[in-house]
């Protein structure tokens, strides 16, 4: 029963003698379900996926998308307390598809995993160690100061770790609410928290989202997830630019990278920041056209993943953010035909920027053979 009550699509990367990553979509396909139903067929679905197609991996991250948190969080953190076994991500960005809850779950096997202090939570392999985070918050006056905290608080949690901002970490996603109003704060504490951090023009900074999505408590502006990587070695970690299709992000203002890439011994891992419909002199390009942006942004993100020596094939989820719900059966339409096998969820998140109608992210992996370094 359970089973008809959701869509379940992953993709699978194996490797017979090493560790295989999952993606998974959890969605549900009856949006008349009270909100409880949704959750425990989301829930039940996830038990049988970890049970059946996954059965052997860890979860290593786990995102729940809510369509109101202040009155679904709660119940959904009594629930997973029950059966906690991996960060959790929770945030308020309603699935377009008319339903409550959708969920994005990561997993891999053959890796040892713990929580440490301050919520870190650590997944062990080899020589690497994979640091997760999620769901970091306070209720400092104003996202300016919240985001300021929560870096700074991250900062010492990745130097307890024997890590630190500049050297370790691989992607943040920041959860803004009211973006319009406060993405404004959040960028000045950014860049000024990266400038004590050596993170610069001349050095590099972090692959980001910076999106809407609201926490249940109102008073919390800013959320932040962040993943973080121990064990690499610097010439691993490698920078995406695409300058032919996007422009250096400090041009505008802010501070993140468009896609970074780690190389191990036997595979590629990219992660690809939250892109949109935008040139290389930082302009949004096709205002009102919401066909003409998605175009534009499948070709950014294309242009990036190439850079990486990658396709949309090594991709393993894809999150598709709208400003205007209106948009989604056009976008929906457009997506399915073109990436059918792709696991994705359709948000609504409005994008930092008032005039771009939508972003996606998406990470990606592939086969390589690099003796210079240790196997994932």
């Amino acid at each position: 029963m359970m089973q008809d009550m959701t869509d379940v699509r992953i993709n699978k990367y194996e490797v017979p003698e090493g560790v295989s990553e999952y993606h998974a979509i959890i969605r549900v396909t009856n949006p008349r379900l009270t909100y409880r139903e949704q959750v425990n067929a989301v829930l039940a679905a996830y038990a049988d996926l970890m049970e059946g197609d996954l059965k052997g991996a860890s979860a290593v991250f786990k995102r729940f998308f809510l369509s109101d948190a202040a009155n679904q969080a709660d119940y959904l953190q009594a629930l997973h307390a029950e059966r906690s076994d991996c960060p959790l991500s929770v945030i308020e960005q309603a699935p377009l598809d008319g339903t409550k809850i959708a969920m994005w779950v990561y997993a891999q096997t053959g890796v040892q995993t713990k929580t440490l202090s301050h919520g870190i939570y650590e997944v062990k392999h080899g020589n690497y160690r994979h640091l997760w985070m999620a769901g970091a918050c306070n209720q400092a006056s104003n996202s300016e100061y919240q985001m300021r905290l929560l870096f700074n608080d991250y900062v010492m949690q990745l130097l307890e770790n024997g890590c630190s901002l500049a050297n370790n970490c691989i992607r943040t996603w920041l959860y803004v609410q009211n973006v319009d109003v406060n993405y404004a704060g959040v960028v000045k504490a950014r860049n000024e928290v990266f400038a004590t951090q050596n993170l610069t023009d001349k050095t590099h900074f972090i692959a980001s989202t910076g999106i809407a999505g609201r926490h249940a408590n109102p008073k919390v502006l800013v959320q932040m997830d962040a993943y973080a990587l121990d064990g690499i070695k610097q010439e691993q970690i490698h920078y995406l630019y695409a300058p032919t299709h996007l422009n250096p992000t400090y041009e505008y203002g802010v501070s993140f990278e468009r896609g970074t890439y780690v190389d191990y011994g036997d595979r590629r891992q990219v992660f690809i920041s939250g892109t949109a419909s935008i040139n290389n002199k930082g302009e949004i390009v096709h205002p009102g056209d919401i066909r003409k942006q998605t175009l534009r942004m499948w070709e950014n993100v294309e242009t990036l993943l190439k850079e990486a020596e990658c396709t949309y094939e090594h991709v393993g989820h894809l999150l598709v953010y709208l400003r205007d719900i209106s948009d989604y059966t056009v976008v929906e339409e457009m997506f399915e035909e073109r990436f059918p096998d792709i696991p994705k969820v359709y948000l609504l998140a409005p994008v930092c920027r008032p005039g771009w109608l939508i972003e996606m992210e998406c990470m990606a992996v592939k086969p390589i053979n690099d003796t210079r370094y240790a196997a994932y």
